[in-house]
């Protein structure tokens, strides 16, 4: 039985809670998290998307408010970071050297050089840490993917990718709207996107991004070409400038020589794939959302099961790389040149 301690307890330490529910041969045991309200503040509903977990029944999982002492007395095979964004060097860090592995939610960190210390902790520990890039995981997003790589309706020639929604103030001290502890909206929310582009056809050699500026600085919205070296046109927009009756998008059209293969959340069906003759069809994708299969992704890694590789910590740091090249751009209003880091 894998003995699993969550260290932060908001929407998404929650929603890891309701994955690892699901885990066979897991078990949630301890709760790390400041808020002395903690059990009181799991009944309210936050979140962009999903459901995040309510009414938790606490009987058996220990309530931590120090995360030393959590490491020191739970006696965990692993963790789930799930704290904001700058502390999640830190508190990776001193979970590999306490000997456990670490499941810690995207973005990795606030900037390429703490990703580089958080992929040299693990190495030095021999312990896994993989970072929560759930969209590589996402059923329809994964399928799309699996169907470019077949190559049955040839090369993509044009990708668009949309994320937006309205400002996510559910946040403990609105952390995620201080550019300073979250990375803004370009780290926290486009990146989803932003990796799945690097998933999907590598590191760009460049980008061309322009951003929205909000009163009092932030960049709430960014729009990107990411340029390569064919004539491929990849474009994907990232915000939280929608209202609040807006609800919640994401979405893509990817465009084949044979095909196009469509996803919008907002839309029924949500995803299909449109051919040259013949009605549009849905492919048949995984049960479970991004979440629970990047999940159980890791537990069945933990296990000692060989899986395909999804993620590996240096694209989850150059998907970093890459939004700090974009905010950039959209700052100067120019190309801005990517480095490889290969």
């Amino acid at each position: 039985m894998l003995r699993i301690g969550i260290v932060g307890f908001g929407f998404m330490g929650r929603t890891h809670y309701s994955c690892w529910k699901k885990v066979k041969g897991a078990e949630v045991v301890a709760v790390c998290d400041v808020n002395p309200n903690i059990v009181e503040d799991t009944k309210k509903a936050v979140g962009n998307i999903g459901d995040a977990e309510s009414n938790i029944d606490f009987t058996g999982i220990e309530l931590y408010s120090d995360f030393d002492k959590m490491l020191a007395e739970a006696k965990l095979d692993a963790v789930s970071i799930t704290l904001p964004t700058f502390i999640h060097p830190e508190c990776s860090i001193k979970a590999l050297r306490a000997g456990l592995n670490v499941m810690c939610e995207k973005p990795m960190a606030l900037n390429v050089a703490e990703c580089d210390k958080m992929i040299a902790a693990a190495k030095e520990t021999g312990k896994l840490l993989q970072i929560g890039h759930c969209v590589r995981f996402w059923p329809e997003y994964a399928k799309a993917k699996e169907i470019i790589d077949r190559g049955e309706y040839g090369r993509v020639i044009a990708a668009s990718l949309r994320r937006l929604g309205s400002a996510p103030t559910w946040s403990a001290d609105n952390w995620f709207l201080d550019d300073e502890r979250s990375g803004g909206m370009a780290l926290d929310l486009h990146i989803h996107d932003t990796d799945y582009v690097q998933y999907l056809f590598g590191m760009p050699k460049a980008v061309s991004s322009a951003g929205a500026k909000a009163p009092g600085g932030g960049l709430p919205h960014i729009s990107t070409q990411y340029i390569y070296d064919d004539d491929i046109a990849v474009t994907a927009e990232g915000g939280w400038a929608m209202t609040p009756s807006f609800g919640f998008e994401m979405s893509f059209h990817l465009m084949l020589e044979k095909a196009t293969i469509i996803y919008d959340l907002t839309r029924d069906p949500t995803f299909k794939v449109c051919l040259g003759e013949g009605e549009p069809f849905t492919p048949e994708v995984v049960e479970g959302d991004g979440w629970f299969l990047q999940i159980e992704h890791f537990a069945k890694l933990l296990e000692g099961a060989e899986l395909e590789v999804v993620t590996t910590l240096e694209q989850s740091r150059d998907s970093v790389k890459i939004v700090a090249a974009e905010k950039e751009s959209a700052e100067k209003g120019q190309i801005v040149s990517i480095v490889s880091t290969i």
